[in-house]
């Protein structure tokens, strides 16, 4: 199968009537939950990213709250699976400053959970991996956001 160009697309696209387009929305919606989840956020979230950063940290507190802290191992895949959320969030808004904003509240929320990150060299890793991607984002951020961010990344430190 041809995958035509997003021009092409946008083309047919304007070509087609209201009610056309939202059945192909719809369907797209139905045809993998991401698209769903993204619609959702489009639709009802995203004249207020505050909000929507806000009910981010909380889920997030949520998920450091569920972790059990006897197994490593599971600390480890509990932490990746909170980073896949955020990294989806952070994809729904399309900001790299809220990306910053949420890594920063994760690498925090680790550092302060009491899980012994510092023994375990894989989390470790997850540590620094974080770090350096919030630094690159940084890095690309207007010098004002820079000046504060990189504050708040140094505190990390």
């Amino acid at each position: 199968m041809q995958v035509r160009s997003l021009s092409d697309i946008k083309k047919e696209l304007k070509e087609l009537s209201k009610e056309e387009l939202a059945e192909l929305c719809l369907a797209l919606g139905k045809y993998k939950r991401d698209n769903k989840a993204y619609m959702d956020y489009l639709l009802f979230e995203a004249h207020d990213p505050e909000t929507f950063i806000a009910v981010a940290k909380k889920e997030v507190d949520d998920f450091f709250e569920e972790i059990t802290q006897t197994n490593l191992y599971l600390v480890k895949k509990s932490l990746r699976k909170i980073l896949r959320i955020i990294g989806r969030y952070a994809k729904y808004t399309g900001s790299k400053e809220k990306e910053a904003e949420l890594i920063i509240y994760f690498l925090k929320k680790m550092k302060h959970s009491g899980i012994p990150y510092e023994k375990n060299k894989v989390l470790v890793n997850l540590f620094n991996t974080q770090m350096k991607k919030l630094g690159t984002l940084i890095s690309k951020m207007h010098e004002d956001l820079q000046y504060d961010l990189k504050k708040e990344m140094d505190e990390l430190i």
